[in-house]
């Protein structure tokens, strides 16, 4: 059967030690494997779950208060308070975020995450093969797109992943709906597109500021980057089922 990436973090320790021997292409070289793994992770199926804190806080206070919000990631913020958070979680501190925070800071904390990143999310090596993906249709763009996001390093790709999910669930909030007793649930508004729209830039980046050939991005580029993140989020089980 099929097992999705993250579910390996659910194993148990024996079998964990299972699937890391059984990467391995000769027995001998288990032991020395094993005396690596504390500085270097395995490259596939990575036993622990690589995504920064404040990309998992950030999706999970947004996911508990904010899915109702309408248009969460396009309201504006406050400039202070996010640069005061920012500044806790550079400091390595263990910040809490509650329901007393503004749901539009962390918001706004997670996209300048992302966006000021080193290296982008996707790595700017893979810009260019993500983006012709765009030209593809049907099971020959979704496979493609599988192979191209087993090439991320295993961080970039648990927080890539974690990252899709949680647009997926922003997005099957957009509507609005009714609940029980007949009220109306607002919905966020942020569908599938415009989810897209504000992260692709963030997510897919080609040069750095100040780098050879950065310069404005194109409109065919602009419209690329849209069209494949939305192919993420739409698909995004699928494509990390190993």
């Amino acid at each position: 059967g099929a097992m999705s990436v993250d579910s390996i973090t659910d194993l148990s320790d024996n079998t964990s030690k299972l699937l890391e021997a059984l990467q391995l292409s000769h027995p001998y070289e288990l032991d020395a494997q094993r005396s690596l793994g504390k500085k270097k992770m395995l490259s596939l199926n990575p036993i622990s779950w690589q995504v920064p804190r404040i990309v998992d806080r950030c999706c999970k206070h947004i996911e508990r208060h904010g899915l109702q919000t309408v248009g969460i990631f396009r309201v504006g913020s406050s400039k202070k308070r996010v640069q005061q958070l920012r500044e806790e979680f550079d400091q390595g501190l263990d910040v809490f975020l509650d329901e007393h925070q503004s749901v539009h800071d962390v918001a706004a904390l997670l996209k300048e995450f992302l966006r000021d990143m080193p290296d982008s999310l996707i790595p700017g090596e893979l810009y260019g093969a993500f983006l012709s993906t765009a030209t593809m249709e049907g099971p020959v763009q979704l496979a493609t797109l599988q192979l191209l996001l087993f090439l991320l390093p295993p961080c970039h790709s648990d927080t890539l992943h974690r990252l899709l999910r949680f647009l997926s669930t922003v997005a099957r909030h957009a509507e609005s709906s009714w609940g029980p007793d007949g009220q109306e649930i607002p919905g966020n508004k942020m569908t599938v597109a415009n989810l897209a729209t504000i992260f692709g830039p963030n997510i897919l980046q080609k040069e750095k500021p100040g780098e050879k050939d950065a310069g404005a991005m194109n409109f065919e580029d602009s419209a690329a980057i849209i069209l494949v993140l939305q192919r993420l989020i739409e698909h995004h089980q699928a494509l990390f089922m190993v």
